[in-house]
């Protein structure tokens, strides 16, 4: 036992390093979870996941909110819709199969690739904002959905939100990279309120690897800052391409 503990601790601060910087450290975290604890019940995983990542996204939204400026007021309501409207893609899961959800999330993971690529600047120059009536309803919107996403599948949740950050408010990477990361910790909070109470985490593995999870956190934080929006964009990038890969593997399989 303790040797797969300090496995997925190793897991766990990779994750945090990746989710710091540009989300998707469940596509590291979550795989390595079924594969080393095979006999434990899928939605103990899932609720150990959450509190492990809740953690190190805590830590990761506390660094980036010390160093980056973040909009506030586009920021907190996307944040509370996207924590109720987590509850809702939670009680949809076993309306909606993945079956169905997989390749509509391919289409658009690609897109955003495509869209990221071709678009050199895109993310690198953040514009001037106006925040107005418009953009807080439009930050209403992008939180509920991401929130009901994440509910529902969750794969990319992060990498979605830095994109609809740039695209519809023409914030930089390091600012959306932010941003995405209240927001994320809103969706995650939701998540335990229901793991936690219906005793769905396993705190003797969880607990280590959130400690991991929170250096691994730490470090992708500067990293990023650090480097820039040219570094944050690549690892964007390279992230996006994973997820095709994933989702197209988990498709064809």
């Amino acid at each position: 036992m303790l040797e797969t503990t300090l496995l997925l601790c190793c897991f766990a601060f990779g994750a945090g390093l990746i989710d710091a910087a540009v989300g998707g450290g469940g596509l590291i975290q979550v795989p390595a979870l079924f594969n080393f604890l095979p006999g434990t019940l899928p939605a103990t995983l899932l609720g150990s996941n959450k509190l492990t990542g809740a953690c190190g996204t805590a830590l990761a939204a506390k660094s980036w909110t010390s160093r980056v400026s973040i909009p506030w007021s586009l920021v907190l309501p996307a944040a509370g819709t996207a924590f109720l409207m987590s509850f809702c893609g939670a009680m949809a899961v076993s309306a909606v199969p993945t079956a169905v959800m997989r390749p509509l999330v391919l289409v658009l993971i690609i897109g955003m690739a495509i869209y990221t690529f071709r678009k050199k600047d895109f993310g690198a120059i953040r514009k001037p904002l106006h925040i107005g009536t418009r953009e807080r309803i439009l930050a209403l919107v992008i939180g509920g959905a991401i929130g009901f996403y994440d509910g529902l599948f969750g794969p990319g949740t992060g990498s979605f939100l830095i994109f609809l950050f740039i695209r519809c408010y023409a914030l930089d990477f390091l600012q959306a990279s932010a941003s995405a990361k209240v927001v994320n910790l809103a969706t995650n909070v939701a998540a335990l309120t229901f793991f936690i109470p219906t005793g769905k985490v396993l705190y003797a593995i969880a607990l280590p690897m959130a400690v991991c999870n929170m250096l691994g956190a730490v470090v992708g934080t500067r990293l990023a800052i650090r480097n820039g929006t040219a570094f944050v964009r690549v690892l964007f990038l390279v992230l996006l391409v994973v997820l095709i890969g994933k989702l197209g593997y988990d498709i064809v399989k």
